[in-house]
């Protein structure tokens, strides 16, 4: 087992406290310390590391009962850029975020079918990115990196997306490629982790010990945390709860298994769900996963049968999954993300409640909330935001400034 050195737990220490003062900006070095559970002068430290990388501003002060008055600091928002990258199935999307990160920039770009290669998935990314900077006017030497999610299993450490079933990719060198064309620093992880990061960080798993995070897209997963932090797995492969069998000999997977979870509630599922019942319905958008989703959606919102029972019986597979997870895993909150549970919404939200209480044990289902994400950007571009600033807290003091050929980060960030 790898231990921590102390540069990993500096690192880490640094990394908690700027993610507090983010989410409660602006706040006293006593409010840090009593948050974080570090002492005060090693939050002093921190928060004076954090100033001198410009990273982060005094504000004041606030009185303290009867004391001397509190110093107060904030995230310097201008101190820097921070740009997240969502690969899916079926689009790349970038936002580029300011050091409080809000959203300053968007660009999306669509993948067709059969546009799925790696040098066609990195040449929609670079062109992404490249549109963000632009529209936001950064400096080059102002973004501190690019965070890369890419669906599938990835070696963190070496920038190679492993196995990515719905394209077929084996170990491609993902981050290599993206260097030829983007010369921020670059850090990959996939969604799952991404979006539990953006849900611990801003969303429902905020201030909870345990959480799910179900990744509802064209592919389908869920991102854990567990004991206050980002469960990943000893080779960086948990949550991949979509390639569970829920059907014993069911559809088939594009991993090369039968019945798997994300066969039966991903969108491409979700269609064979539609067709199953009506074949002829028009509804369904054969080469469309986006607009048959949305249909549905619509016809839910307008009370057609048709996409009432489909969404029920996806529902009722998605529940059956979930339990499961509430009996193994015992979390506070299971969060509904992705654009598929986005665009579902309520009704979907309603029936899966349902049939998980059908299946879960009492006991850990009465300690467990279901909810959809209440982040209103895109979660994964949020959740890659933030492996950016791990990176850059990472190498803090010996970054280098401007645009760098081929920069990358090759350690495991402290979450």
């Amino acid at each position: 087992m790898r231990r921590g050195t102390s540069r990993d737990i500096r690192t880490a220490n640094r990394y908690e406290v700027l993610r507090q003062i983010i989410a409660e900006s602006p706040t006293s070095r006593q409010e840090l310390a009593a948050a974080t559970g570090l002492s005060l002068a090693t939050v002093a430290t921190l928060v004076g590391e954090l100033l001198d990388l410009g990273m982060l501003t005094e504000v004041g002060f606030e009185d303290s009962a009867g004391g001397r008055p509190r110093g107060l600091v904030a995230v310097d928002a201008a101190g820097g850029a921070l740009i997240g990258v969502d690969i899916a199935e079926t689009y790349v999307r970038v936002e580029l975020f300011d050091l409080a990160l809000n959203v300053l920039a968007r660009a999306d770009e669509d993948m067709c079918p059969g546009e799925s290669g790696p040098q066609q998935v990195v040449g929609h990314v670079a062109a992404a990115v490249g549109s963000v900077v632009a529209q936001a006017g950064v400096e080059d030497a102002r973004v501190l990196g690019v965070g890369v999610s890419v669906p599938g299993q990835v070696d963190r450490d070496t920038g190679v997306a492993e196995y990515a079933p719905n394209w077929d990719w084996h170990d491609v060198p993902l981050l290599d490629l993206l260097a030829e064309h983007i010369a921020y620093p670059l850090h990959l992880d996939n969604p799952l982790r991404a979006c539990a990061v953006a849900e611990l960080w801003f969303g429902a798993a905020r201030g909870r010990g345990d959480a799910v995070v179900v990744n509802l897209g064209t592919g389908v997963g869920a991102g854990l945390a567990l004991g206050g932090g980002l469960h990943r797995g000893v080779s960086n492969s948990a949550g991949e709860w979509g390639h569970t069998t829920l059907v014993l000999d069911g559809r088939p997977c594009h991993c090369g298994n039968h019945g798997c979870v994300e066969t039966y509630v991903g969108a491409p599922g979700i269609m064979l769900n539609l067709r199953e019942l009506s074949p002829g319905s028009t509804l369904l958008h054969p080469e469309d996963q986006t607009a048959t989703i949305d249909a549905l959606a619509a016809g839910v919102a307008a009370g057609d049968p048709v996409a009432v029972e489909v969404v029920r019986d996806t529902a009722r597979y998605l529940g059956a999954g979930i339990s499961d997870l509430v009996n193994l895993l015992n979390p506070e909150v299971v969060v509904l993300s992705s654009w598929v549970a986005a665009a579902l919404g309520e009704p979907l939200l309603r029936a899966v409640r349902e049939a998980v209480a059908r299946h879960a044990l009492r006991r850990p289902l009465a300690a467990t909330e279901i909810v959809l994400s209440p982040i209103p950007t895109d979660p994964v571009c949020l959740g890659a935001a933030t492996f950016a600033l791990e990176g850059a807290l990472q190498s803090a003091g010996r970054r280098p400034t401007g645009r760098t050929a081929a920069a990358r980060s090759r350690t495991a960030p402290p979450v």
